[in-house]
């Protein structure tokens, strides 16, 4: 049989096509004429090796392999686009949720030029739900690769080929079940704009994600990206419009624009006031009204504010009582650190209610000798709730009072050291010591989503709680915080504190209270003396409460 010889091009490149008894041979002849050094043998009915291809793809294969897939997605073949992918199972189950799901009536898909493996796409969909119809049109890209096992070429499958924003664990949904947007409310049904509360704005934005789908609102209809419990991680497109739902907060529209008031101005000053009744925020305003929520989230040395709980912590332990003798020298060594009192002064015989109302911190440090490393820590935690996982319904950080030893064990005593809190934590710990049991403050009330709030593990000694309100008020009345508390009257209490922090010329000013069913902490870092810089917020917020 006379041998033939034929010439085909395949892929570009010229090949010979020798006829033989039995088998073919694809000799590759690259373009100049001249033949490669190896050749490929196929079987003597033409099919391709079984070997599978190696090496870096061609511009064809990407183009070819990417305009095959976007073809069998947009003609509504899911199984053929999937068996087109690295990930057949994941990428057809993707596929035909993205039509029945997203309610996808219509999809064209074109792509760009390559940039190598990675071929840029344009997507003009149409969603159709129910009698709404929207035009819906994105870009996102996919990338070729080479299968493993055939070697053939793919689209390497990502949850991201379907639209730029979807990741692993989510998928898109069109239907009503949005989150609907909110109307946040105070505690009588006044509204809370972000508009005429900007230092409200981030924490608006908070609760509606949280509790939105709890109001009577509606989301409308959308298309939307949701995570595997179907909760809106962000919205696509809106086919109808939305109805915002009431969301009532613990807040009092008066309180919160004077508490407002109070910080404009204070370079990153904050405030928080609390019912000690209930627990409920009453008000929260940071300065900058834009930013970072330190009022509730913040993190700083509370200085001698944290006294209130040593000081219940020492009469509970027997080692302190108001009228009892206590010491308050100039200076006190612990732990090989030197300790004194602002500006070196001391209390002669003086008692325990004297060194409290002048926040003597030597009249602290001189029982650490006596405590154990925990003791303040367990105060904090089972008797003020600080550390707990307090659900206020916002996010907030809880105060930390860790376990010291040595010197820093004594410093945690007077607020300094490695104690961390911020207004939230403060004003509930003036709410504590009004009432003498912690109540877990809160923001939206419990009842809406049936979350349980955080218990403390024992309530103070109703004699400690007596103590402890003899020694705020003989404070507000006569000690560092009556200028401050000037003219209230009635059940009153205070603490000042001025925290010294590295690097500062002046402490951070601290100032927690009570008057009534009211209690307020306020911090102006930087500023100096508390009773000086954070008492009168403090008091503008008492007096709007009108504890």
């Amino acid at each position: 049989m006379r041998d033939t010889q034929k010439m085909a091009v395949i892929g570009g490149v010229a090949a010979v096509v020798v006829g033989l008894t039995g088998v073919g041979v694809y000799a590759l002849v690259d373009s100049d004429g001249e033949e490669p050094k190896s050749t490929v043998a196929a079987d003597d009915e033409g099919k391709a090796p079984s070997k599978a291809a190696k090496g870096p793809l061609s511009a064809h294969e990407v183009r070819t392999a990417a305009k095959e897939f976007l073809g069998a997605w947009a003609g509504g073949d899911a199984k053929k686009a999937a068996k087109l992918t690295d990930d057949p199972a994941k990428a057809g189950k993707a596929l035909a949720a993205f039509r029945s799901k997203a309610r996808i009536s219509k999809v064209a898909a074109s792509a760009k030029a390559a940039d190598g493996e990675k071929v840029p796409f344009h997507v003009a969909a149409r969603i159709a739900y129910g009698d709404k119809r929207s035009a819906w049109t994105y870009d996102s890209a996919l990338e070729i690769v080479r299968a493993s096992g055939t070697g053939e070429p793919v689209v390497d499958w990502k949850p991201s080929v379907l639209h730029p924003k979807l990741k692993d664990g989510q998928a898109i949904r069109t239907d009503e079940s949005g989150t609907p947007p909110v109307t946040a409310v105070d505690r009588d049904g006044q509204v809370l704009s972000a508009a005429e509360h900007p230092t409200l704005a981030d924490v608006i934005t908070d609760i509606g994600k949280r509790y939105g789908d709890k109001t009577d609102g509606s989301a409308g209809v959308q298309t939307r990206i949701v995570d595997a419990k179907g909760k809106t991680k962000t919205v696509l497109r809106q086919l109808s419009k939305p109805s915002p739902g009431k969301l009532k907060t613990t807040l009092d529209a008066k309180v919160q624009r004077a508490a407002e008031a109070a910080v404009r101005g204070k370079a990153k000053a904050s405030v928080v006031a609390v019912k000690p009744s209930t627990g409920e925020i009453l008000a929260i305003a940071n300065s900058p009204a834009k930013g970072f929520n330190s009022a509730l989230q913040g993190s700083l040395a509370p200085g001698s504010t944290m006294k209130v709980i040593s000081s219940t912590m020492l009469m509970d332990k027997g080692l302190a009582s108001p009228g009892k003798a206590h010491p308050c020298p100039k200076y006190f060594e612990y732990g090989g650190w030197k300790f004194q009192n602002d500006k070196k002064f001391e209390i002669k015989n003086g008692t325990f209610a004297q060194s409290f109302a002048r926040s003597c911190n030597t009249a602290f440090i001189s029982q650490a000798p006596k405590l154990k490393n925990d003791d303040l820590t367990k105060e904090a935690r089972e008797v003020f709730g600080i550390g707990l996982d307090w659900k206020t319904g916002t996010g907030t950080f809880d105060g930390s009072v860790p376990v010291q030893s040595g010197a820093q064990m004594g410093a945690s005593l007077i607020g300094q050291g490695a104690v961390r809190m911020n207004p939230l934590n403060m004003a509930s710990v003036s709410a504590t010591a009004q009432s003498g049991t912690f109540r877990q403050p809160y923001l939206v009330s419990p009842s809406l989503d049936k979350r349980t709030l955080a218990k403390a593990s024992r309530t103070m000694k109703p004699g400690v709680n007596k103590d402890l309100k003899s020694l705020m008020k003989l404070t507000a009345t006569s000690g560092t915080a009556a200028e401050a508390m000037s003219g209230l009257s009635g059940d009153v209490g205070a603490k000042t504190g001025s925290a010294e922090v590295d690097g500062q010329k002046k402490p951070n000013a601290w100032f927690t209270a009570y008057s009534g069913d009211v209690a307020a902490a306020a911090v102006v870092p930087a500023s100096g003396h508390g009773g000086d810089n954070a008492g009168p917020v403090v008091r503008k917020v008492l007096e709007a409460a009108g504890g």
